[in-house]
């Protein structure tokens, strides 16, 4: 606890201005002498004058110097009352957290109804459940308030600090020796007590004011850990217990059950206040949610516009069912793969994702398939819709267990007909028949279960039954959807286009990967295991387990930390590379001067991603910087003894994305080998030959290779055809032929013109050399080929020989010539 000190230095000046200050003494200008009896000589005189004078002189220094140090004080006395005075009207808005914090025990209340008070006979899963979720709510709240305010105090307490040891500064009671200059400092003094008073009055008020909530609050932070603490007790006792008798059986007349009014009421308010902590902490996500599905959306209408620009589209949308609503498949599609960011959502949000879902798949269901099983999946939504109402209600009654054993009762019927009387040839998907049985023996053993009086049992099985079956037949579908929607855009995409967002369909593929089916299946168990009390005994020992902070060495560490630090790196290693279908050579199949200009800035793009993702997850796992200095520093004498070669081609990569002295796409000839640019790593770079082979070549060798780029110099070449003709041709003749045969060829570039020359006199023939210039270098061979062709054909028609050289071979015959 403070010491208010200044309560002293207020009545020390009360006091102080109550007697009248003596009149101001006269200071004389030489120093007096009493007459000494002895007659000192003159030398014992001038040593007692210079002890007088040395003494008045510190006197007069100490008295400077005390002058200073109040000034000093005073001036740090006003900039301390007036940092209070801003920290005040900007301070916490104690009125406003006391409200809230009665708010906050008024919602326990409600929470607690049917758990604390009002509990009945037995405890019901669901309601300790919803009261759980409302409970760390409110205890997350409360704990953000006691942060808030143990700051709020800390600063208060010290503003006062810092006032109370300026004013009990020793420099303020030197007072000054004459009285002219006493007084004035006594007004200075008068004024800074009259300023300090009232904001040293003011910390004090919020100070207790603060400590009094704080007070409170402790204790509501202390009723709810407790009672988290029973909830979780009951919770581990209904994992333990599962098939333990609750209530009596279904026939035996009741005591005593709540009325059902009251049921509703108190279910009613938990999912509200449920349902609302939801949508606040997650309204980022429902608004990324949506826009994700707007862009989603979009995509699917482009793509539905491709087909009907096409006339692609079918009538019965067989396999094309994604492109028959595009808003509705995108709501379906994303909502089903986005769910799973949500963590531990209450039971209302999942019915309400699902229900939208399962109303945007009946849209796409109309007239789509058979009448029987359409008419079967919207009778299994209403019993779904009805079994959800019923896992609403947080406790039982006599009325609502009567309503299990009814609901559960129509799902066996119903199940059992579809599979023994149902077209199941007429199934779209074949896998929801084992769906359908598993929904039959489940809703068959809640009644029994209900029978028998294991409430929580039978109604874990009845609402597990339901979900089931209709989460099943929505992820069923939504995988169907997705695989409809790559193969559709697999199947009509040529080129790069930005209403497909650049997507690569060829690197992509026409089919789901078998990753999405994966998850699907472990999202389905996750949904169907939250219905019963074992799952959470089940999944809290592996969440101690990631959450437990361990030790090694120095470094305190958590398996979640290093999960989510792996999860950022994954995510940034993933963008990145979907960056790269953004420039990604498709053999022919693109246009190349849009894919170099979207791949031109491509791996700086895919550094920056790698660099953000990397900081990211070093920021979001807890990873220290300096642990980092220590492996940069490893990674130092790694790079000077064997790592030169590696960091030679990164460097390299990181000079070749700023210079860009070639770019994805790009015609080039390094060392010999002629192609096309099909990629640019962090270490090496890919080049698809005209052989149809892809050559890696790493970034090092890239640059230090004499490099050829076709496609800086505008994508042009000049080509040559020698040819040679007899010495008897006409050369102006010649000439004109060649130039009309030119001039028709539309592929040459007009700039430069083509040139012909006559090059030398040879053994059998005069040489000429046709010069010209290809408009597009993909063109040339076929070019220089086709004018081949055309002037052996024209020089044939005009009588221009092209001679060959011959050799006369004379034989001698020894024989022949004696003879």
């Amino acid at each position: 606890m403070i010491i208010n000190k200044t309560r002293w230095f207020f009545a020390f000046l009360f006091l102080i201005c109550f007697f009248t200050l003596p009149g101001q003494a006269q200071r004389k200008d030489t120093i007096a002498y009493k007459p000494d009896s002895a007659k000192l000589d003159y030398v014992a005189r001038m040593q007692a004058f210079a002890k007088q004078a040395a003494k008045e002189s510190l006197e007069d220094f100490k008295t400077d110097k005390a002058t200073l140090d109040q000034k000093k004080v005073l001036e740090e006395i006003k900039k301390t009352n007036q940092k209070a005075k801003i920290f005040l009207s900007h301070g916490v808005d104690t009125a406003m957290i006391r409200t809230d914090l009665k708010k906050v025990n008024y919602n326990f209340m409600e929470a607690g109804d049917g758990v604390f008070i009002n509990k009945g006979s037995a405890q019901t899963f669901r309601n300790l459940t919803a009261t759980g979720n409302i409970l760390n709510e409110l205890l997350k709240k409360t704990l953000l308030y006691k942060t808030k305010l143990d700051q709020y105090q800390y600063q208060l307490n010290n503003s006062r600090y810092e006032l109370d040891s300026l004013l009990s500064s020793p420099s303020l009671f030197k007072f000054p020796q004459d009285s002219a200059g006493l007084k004035k400092y006594m007004q200075q003094l008068v004024v800074v007590a009259y300023e300090a008073h009232p904001v040293d009055s003011v910390l004090k008020e919020a100070n207790g004011n603060v400590t009094s909530l704080l007070n409170e609050i402790n204790l509501t932070i202390f009723k709810l850990q407790a009672a988290l603490d029973e909830i979780s007790t009951n919770q581990g006792e209904l994992a333990n217990n599962a098939f333990k008798r609750e209530f009596l059986n279904i026939w035996t007349p009741d005591n005593y059950s709540r009325p059902l009014g009251e049921i509703l009421s108190q279910s009613y308010s938990k999912a509200y206040l449920t349902s609302t902590f939801f949508l606040a902490n997650n309204s980022w996500k429902l608004l990324l949610m949506i826009a994700l599905t707007m862009v989603s959306f979009i995509y699917l209408r482009s793509l539905k516009s491709i087909y009907i620009a096409r006339d692609l589209l079918s009538d019965s949308f067989d396999g094309q069912l994604v492109l028959r609503y595009p808003l509705f498949s995108a709501i379906l599609i994303v909502m089903n793969l986005y769910q799973f960011l949500f963590y531990s959502p209450p039971f209302i949000v999942n019915v309400a994702l699902w229900l939208v879902s399962s109303i945007s798949l009946s849209i796409l269901f109309n007239k789509f398939i058979v009448q029987y099983w359409l008419k079967f999946w919207m009778g299994m939504l209403f019993l779904f819709v009805l079994a959800s109402f019923d896992n609403l209600l947080l406790q039982a009654s006599r009325i609502e267990r009567w309503l299990m054993v009814f609901t559960a009762l129509l799902g066996v019927v119903y199940s059992l007909s579809a599979l023994y009387k149902g077209p199941r040839r007429e199934l779209r998907e074949q896998w929801i028949v084992y769906a359908i049985g598993l929904m039959a023996i489940l809703e068959f053993s809640s009644i029994i279960a209900n029978f028998f009086g294991r409430y929580n049992l039978a109604k874990s099985l009845l609402i597990g039954g339901y979900m089931n079956v209709i989460v099943a037949i929505v992820f069923l579908w939504v995988v169907r959807l997705i695989n409809e929607g790559l193969l559709l855009a697999y199947n009509v995409y040529t080129r790069q286009d930005k209403k497909l967002f650049y997507l690569n369909f060829d690197k992509i593929g026409g089919r789901a990967p078998v990753l999405l089916y994966v998850a699907m299946v472990f999202g389905w168990l996750i949904i169907f295991g939250r219905n019963f009390p074992v799952f959470d005994s089940l999944a809290r020992p592996l969440q101690e387990f990631f959450t437990t902070e361990r030790t090694l060495g120095d470094y305190t560490f958590t398996f979640s930390n290093l999960v989510l630090f792996v999860v950022i790196m994954g995510i940034s290693v993933i963008i990145s590379r979907i960056v790269s279908f953004f420039a990604a050579d498709r053999g022919g199949k693109s246009d190349k001067q849009e894919s170099r200009g979207v791949g031109s800035w491509l791996l700086l793009i895919r550094i920056s991603i790698l660099t953000i993702g990397l900081f990211l997850a070093l920021a979001a796992s807890g990873i220290p910087i300096d642990k980092i200095t220590i492996v940069l520093g490893a990674l130092g004498v790694g790079i000077g003894f064997g790592l030169q070669t590696l960091v030679n081609n990164l460097v390299s990569g990181l000079i070749i994305a700023f210079e860009k002295p070639v770019n994805v796409g790009d015609i080039v000839d390094i060392g010999g080998q002629g192609g096309t640019m099909k990629s640019i790593g962090f270490r090496s770079s890919v080049i698809t030959t005209w052989d149809g082979a892809d050559l890696i070549m790493p970034n090092g060798d890239l640059l230090s290779t004499h490099l050829t780029n076709w496609t800086l110099a505008g994508n042009r070449k000049r080509s040559l055809i020698t040819v040679g003709i007899a010495y008897d041709s006409d050369l102006q003749k010649v000439n004109q032929i060649i130039s009309d045969i030119l001039e028709a060829e539309k592929r040459l570039a007009k700039h430069p013109p083509y040139s012909i020359q006559f090059d030398q006199f040879d053994t059998s023939s005069i040489n000429l050399n046709i010069y010209f210039w290809v408009a597009n270098l993909s063109e040339a061979n076929n070019v220089k080929s086709d004018l081949i062709v055309a002037l052996t054909q024209v020089f044939r028609l005009n009588a221009v020989n092209i001679p060959f050289q011959q050799h006369d071979i004379y034989i001698h015959d020894k024989k022949s010539t004696q003879e």
